[in-house]
C-alpha cells in the first residue's frame, strides 16, 4: 500500500511540476525572438535533416595523425620557406611544439560572494605567461638533442612532414640544425 501510495504522489509532483514550467513562458521580446529562432531550427531540422555518414575521412585522417606521431622516437622534418621562396630544414625529434602549449592550466576560476573571476596560474617555470607566443616553435635536433626554436609569420611559413623531402623546391633546402636528412636516412 506504501508503494501504491509513494507512486501516486511522484506522479502528482511530477504533473505539477510540468504544469509549472508550462505557465512560465518568456513573455519578453528576446524570449519571443529565442522561440521564433528555436521554431525556425526545428522546421528546418524536420524539412532538412542531418545525413548520417557510414564513414568519416575526418576520422580516419585523426586516426592516421595519431598512428603517425605517437611512436616514441619518430623524426619530424620542418621544412622553412622564407620571404625569397628559399627553403632550409631542421629534423627534429618528435614534433615541434607551438611555444604557446602548456602542461599545466593557464588560468582557473576564483569563486567568492562577489561572483567568480579568471585569474592567470604561473606556469611551470614560475612565472607567468599570457601564451601569445603561439607563431614561435620548439623541439630538439634528431642527433644531437640540440634546442631548436623557430617564428613564422610574416613572409615565412614552415611545412612539416615524417620523412625527408624529395621535392625539388625541398631538395636543395638549407640545413639549418646540427642534422642534415642524410644523417638519419634509413
Amino acid at each position: 500500500m506504501k508503494t501504491i501510495a509513494r507512486i501516486a504522489m511522484t506522479s502528482v509532483l511530477a504533473l505539477i511540476a510540468v504544469l509549472g514550467l508550462a505557465a512560465c513562458e518568456d513573455d519578453s521580446s528576446q524570449g519571443k525572438e529565442n522561440a521564433a529562432k528555436q521554431s525556425n531550427y526545428d522546421a528546418l531540422v524536420a524539412n532538412q535533416p542531418a545525413g548520417k555518414m557510414t564513414y568519416s575521412p575526418t576520422r580516419e585522417a585523426i586516426n592516421e595523425w595519431v598512428e603517425t606521431w605517437g611512436k616514441r622516437g619518430k623524426l619530424s622534418y620542418v621544412y622553412i620557406q622564407n620571404g625569397k621562396g628559399e627553403y632550409g630544414y631542421f629534423v627534429m625529434k618528435g614534433l615541434p611544439v607551438p611555444r604557446c602549449k602548456k602542461l599545466t592550466p593557464t588560468e582557473a576560476v576564483d569563486s567568492s560572494s562577489n561572483g567568480k573571476v579568471v585569474v592567470a596560474q604561473p606556469g611551470m617555470d614560475g612565472t607567468y605567461d599570457s601564451g601569445s607566443a603561439c607563431n614561435a616553435y620548439f623541439g630538439f635536433d634528431a642527433t644531437t638533442g640540440a634546442y631548436v626554436e623557430f617564428t613564422v609569420g610574416t613572409n615565412q611559413s614552415f611545412f612539416l612532414f615524417d620523412q625527408p623531402m624529395k621535392m625539388p623546391e625541398y631538395a636543395n633546402a638549407t640545413q639549418l640544425g646540427p642534422t642534415s636528412a642524410e644523417d638519419v636516412a634509413d
